[in-house]
């Protein structure tokens, strides 16, 4: 009788290099040591918890050969081992998605001073959105009531099928759109000269947007002072309240003074209620936050622009410097062991060719993925990826692999897209300064998508192995406990040809075009709608920063050196 210990071993080494993976995650976007326990313990069990999915599946798989199969399983764990990691991992999944991280993000983000209020703020805005849930599960229950009768497992199957189809809606969509976006931009970016320019095209909206949020910020900084100056109709409690907003001791220093301060808009109430500080307080961390967002942003841009302007001069001398080592550069170029003319060599020749040749397999592999999903209820057979996980019949050590990868293909498909698809509102991940309910909102949308990607990718593989799996017969078999659930499960993963021919044809493009609505951030061109004119106007912004010109207060980059010229 073999043992599974080596394979013990293996998931629990696959376990820490993923909970390594997020902490150094973790450190990249969130200043760890100024953010409390509360909030990095959730996001942090959010993102290793599904991410672990990845592995686990595979091991899932090759747990479920038979007992003459124990020879050539790969990786594998006892069934008991493997139904409760299935019941840890979907139920903690599904209360951080649902419960915990909408509550804590809401949380943060009340502007409330003691945590009474701010729990109590909490949960009445998401009282809203639970008892519409609450309301369309009340009629799901009663439909499967009437399928199968007033059995203990109808309520369970009603949660989790809702909840796997709610979530599987976003990720065929967010998928669809990654699987065309992400190939095609490392396709472009190949291209050097115009990489330059989609940089250049990009920079008159940035700066726009950068100067739009020093205004909000400045707007209500006044307001603040006016405020902090009015000493009528304010009680001590809210005076302290207002140096505590004042202070923003919670946050990251700014790296930007108000500028031309101008006086506010809106009317101070002659009453100052703690609804109405809270309001502020909350507008004021949300606009500090949006400044240091297009901020940064901005400061990559012209890096990159930078950049991307020194490898494209660099054809002629054949020699390529990007100055003094400073943090923000690839390891290898911090080492110093790179001469200019290798450098040059990687950037202008090597790493070209590598985004090309790496978009053309993501290409085949993205055709491979649509192509599974359409065939695999139809023509079940025809489907490419169950020829590269199962071998007669079974998953062996390399069919567990390719399993990983496809998987891990198909979900930073769908998390490459939170960059493209602009329905999030103001949430945007900024280096060591992002915002700690974007944060756990981030969090929430990938818990919320691992697991119906999961198994969306496991209806790929033939019906007489995912069936046999723990897997299924823990979620498989109630989302398919009712003719709806089956029928939905059947046409649901045909939904991806919206966002893939969406994005293939730029029909975002043709209905910002018609409707002035704007669903990604680029067109299918890579250029905004201004053309010619928004590029050479975004170059002049871009020398206009390195060379010094702009508004004190309003760039933290210094001049560029005379001795590379823009």
């Amino acid at each position: 009788m073999s043992t599974s210990l080596p394979s013990d071993l293996f998931a629990f080494l696959a376990l820490l290099a993923v909970a390594l993976v997020v902490l150094l995650l973790l450190r990249h976007f969130l200043p760890l040591r100024f953010t409390p326990a509360y909030i990095l313990l959730p996001i942090f069990l959010a993102l290793v918890v599904p991410i672990s999915i990845i592995f686990l599946l595979p091991i899932d798989l090759a747990s479920s050969l038979r007992a003459e199969d124990e020879a050539t399983r790969g990786v594998w764990l006892p069934e008991t081992a493997v139904l409760i990691a299935w019941r840890i991992t979907y139920w903690l999944t599904f209360a951080l998605t649902w419960i915990i991280l909408p509550l804590l993000g809401e949380y943060i983000d009340s502007g409330y001073r003691t945590p009474r209020d701010r729990f109590t703020y909490s949960v009445r805005s998401n009282g809203r959105y639970q008892l519409i849930v609450l309301a369309c599960g009340i009629g799901g229950l009663a439909y499967v009531f009437l399928q199968n009768g007033f059995q203990g497992t109808s309520v369970k199957a009603l949660i989790m099928a809702l909840a796997y189809f709610w979530g599987l809606i976003f990720a065929i969509y967010l998928m669809g759109h990654g699987l065309i976006a992400v190939p095609r931009r490392l396709y472009r970016n190949a291209n050097i000269g115009l990489r330059l320019r989609r940089i250049q095209s990009h920079a008159p909206s940035v700066h726009e947007r950068r100067m739009k949020a020093i205004s909000e910020l400045e707007e209500l900084e006044s307001q603040l002072t006016q405020l902090r100056q009015r000493k009528a109709g304010v009680s001590r409690d809210h005076q302290e309240w207002i140096e505590e907003i004042a202070d923003g001791s919670d946050l990251p220093e700014a790296r930007l003074l108000p500028v031309n301060p101008q006086p506010p808009r809106a009317t101070i109430p002659v009453v100052i209620t703690d609804r109405y500080l809270a309001g502020l307080a909350r507008r004021l961390n949300r606009a500090r936050h949006k400044r240091l967002r297009f901020i940064d942003t901005w400061d990559n841009l012209i890096q990159d622009a930078v950049d991307t302007q020194a490898i494209l001069d660099s054809s002629a001398s054949k020699q390529l410097d990007f100055g003094p080592a400073t943090p923000a550069l690839p390891p290898f170029e911090r080492l110093g062991i790179l001469t200019p003319y290798t450098r040059h060599l990687l950037h202008y020749h090597i790493f070209p060719k590598c985004r090309v040749l790496l978009a053309a397999v993501l290409s085949l592999a993205s055709l491979c993925i649509i192509w599974s999903e359409l065939v695999k209820y139809i023509a079940p057979q025809l489907s490419i990826i169950r020829f590269t996980v199962v071998s007669h019949r079974r998953v062996h050590f390399a069919g567990q692999m390719m399993a990983s990868l496809w998987m891990s293909y198909m979900c930073t498909a769908a998390l490459a897209s939170f960059g493209d698809i602009k329905v999030w509102g103001n949430r945007a991940l900024v280096k060591r300064n992002t915002y700690r309910e974007s944060a756990t909102w981030y969090a929430g949308q990938v818990a919320k998508l691992t697991v119906p990607l999961a198994y969306n990718f496991l209806t790929f593989l033939p019906p007489d192995v995912h069936r046999e799996t723990t897997f299924y017969k823990f979620l498989g078999q109630l989302i398919n406990l009712t003719p709806l659930g089956k029928g939905f499960e059947v046409f649901l993963p045909i939904f991806i040809l919206v966002p893939v021919c969406a994005t293939l044809f730029n029909l975002y493009g043709r209905i910002k075009g018609i409707f002035r609505i704007d669903f990604v951030e680029y067109d299918d061109e890579g250029n905004s709608s201004s053309g010619t004119a928004n590029w050479r106007d975004g170059r002049d912004l871009i020398r206009q920063e390195l060379t010094g010109n702009v508004q004190p207060g309003l760039g933290s980059r210094p001049p560029r050196p005379p001795s590379q010229p823009y």
